[in-house]
């Protein structure tokens, strides 16, 4: 699969379509990343365990799916998988206002829609990290995931505080209709793009099973992608429980608005654009494998600072907000600067066929993790109380951290990682 253009230049047709797919998509996900909290606690009024319920539901299906979608992701036109699952992502999102303006908008119902969603994201992003290889150059690849990376900051920067304004005018249901919209937007783009594409040929008896232990070995066994994704699905879980326990204890423990939580937000998306900014530098400089693992080290400080946030009375104090903030923006820069390095190096080590399996078998492991760590926050946080349960997040993401620093994966290059 080629781009008529040529899979040259960032600036060429097929990577300027998928730029601004992922910039749309990105910036709807930016405002339901505020909605959807605000959905659960203030308008369902959700306790802290059917918060955790909830967040998992959407990363259940890639316990479920997940190797299975990387088998067929390797088999179909990725470009098609895309685009399919972009709008069946906006038909589970779409159905939510719906249920709320016919009042039958109940947490299960939610948690079913937030199911029927993950099961096509699971697709969707098995494809979008496997389509990419074939739009540009393996050469141009963590320049490419550094400019996508800089467009979901943006996106992420202004997303979150006109979320809040958004919700704050029409409601939290209104506000994740337009997340549907911009899905819709994002398919349109894609099946737009000029690709020449054709279904990978499957040899006879081959065995699913057999494509999905391929898979598995292939991420496992490898010196660096192993370790990188034992370390991924840990950081998973923290962060899955991190951002539950955080919903409650910002919302309603320390009272914040959702403009003010909205802001939150917005502040980590302009920390992750310069993290993004600086991402391919950084990598060319120190290497992928350590940039990944210093952006590891910075999780930790992060959380430690959102566990710090003392209370006040009459809503959020200023050094709650101050605290928050600066562990939303650490959090933001660390994810900008690492995850570019990090997709550059799963797919510039991986061949074409096997991209796919690769993919879908780190996101199924990391949303399984997700799914456990939103239960386990909110369990936490039911029996614990919020602020201890905020510094077990902190040792967890100093468990990440560690498997990544004392692994092959804090020496690796992707620009020599070119053999298993």
């Amino acid at each position: 699969m080629r781009g008529r253009e040529g899979a040259g230049p960032l600036s060429g047709p097929a990577f300027g379509r998928y730029f601004s797919a992922v910039t749309v998509g990105a910036f709807g996900t930016a405002l339901t990343a505020v909605a959807m909290p605000v959905l659960v606690v203030d308008v369902l009024g959700a306790s802290a365990f059917e918060v955790g319920i909830v967040n998992a539901a959407q990363f259940l299906p890639y316990a479920l799916l997940g190797l299975v979608a990387g088998v067929y992701v390797d088999r179909w036109r990725r470009q098609r998988v895309l685009v399919w699952a972009s709008l069946g992502r906006a038909a589970a999102l779409a159905l939510i206002p719906v249920c709320w303006a016919l009042g039958v908008l109940h947490l299960w119902v939610l948690a079913a829609l937030l199911f029927l969603f993950g099961a096509f994201a699971v697709f969707g992003f098995a494809a979008s990290q496997s389509v990419l290889p074939q739009i540009v150059e393996r050469r141009a690849l963590r320049a490419a995931n550094a400019r996508l990376d800089q467009a979901e900051a943006t996106a992420q920067s202004a997303g979150p505080a006109l979320g809040g304004l958004l919700v704050a005018v029409v409601g939290a249901p209104l506000a994740i209709a337009v997340d549907a919209v911009t899905y819709v937007v994002d398919a349109v783009l894609v099946a737009g793009i000029r690709l020449r594409e054709t279904a990978r040929a499957v040899p006879q008896r081959r065995s699913l099973w057999r494509e999905v232990v391929e898979g598995l070995r292939w991420t496992y066994r490898h010196r660096t992608l192993g370790p990188l994704a034992v370390s991924t699905h840990v950081w998973f879980l923290a962060n899955a429980a991190g951002f539950t326990v955080l919903a409650v204890f910002a919302l309603r423990t320390l009272g914040f608005g959702p403009f003010l939580y909205g802001v939150l937000f917005a502040a980590a998306g302009l920390a992750a654009l310069a993290g993004a900014t600086v991402a391919s530098r950084a990598g060319d400089r120190l290497g992928s494998g350590a940039t990944i693992t210093t952006g590891r080290a910075i999780y930790p400080l992060a959380w430690m600072l959102v566990a710090l946030a003392p209370l006040s009375d009459g809503g959020p104090g200023v050094v709650a907000v101050v605290l928050l903030t600066t562990a939303m923006m650490l959090q933001g820069f660390a994810g900008g600067v690492e995850n570019a390095n990090e997709m550059s190096l799963r797919q510039t080590v991986t061949p074409d066929g096997l991209l796919g399996r690769t993919s879908a078998t780190m996101r199924s492991a990391n949303r399984t993790m997700a799914a456990i760590g939103a239960v386990l926050g909110g369990i936490a946080a039911t029996l614990l109380g919020e602020r201890a349960s905020l510094w077990l997040v902190v040792c967890v993401f100093v468990v990440a951290f560690g498997i990544a620093l004392l692994s092959p994966l804090r020496t690796a290059r992707d620009d020599e990682e070119n053999i298993p």
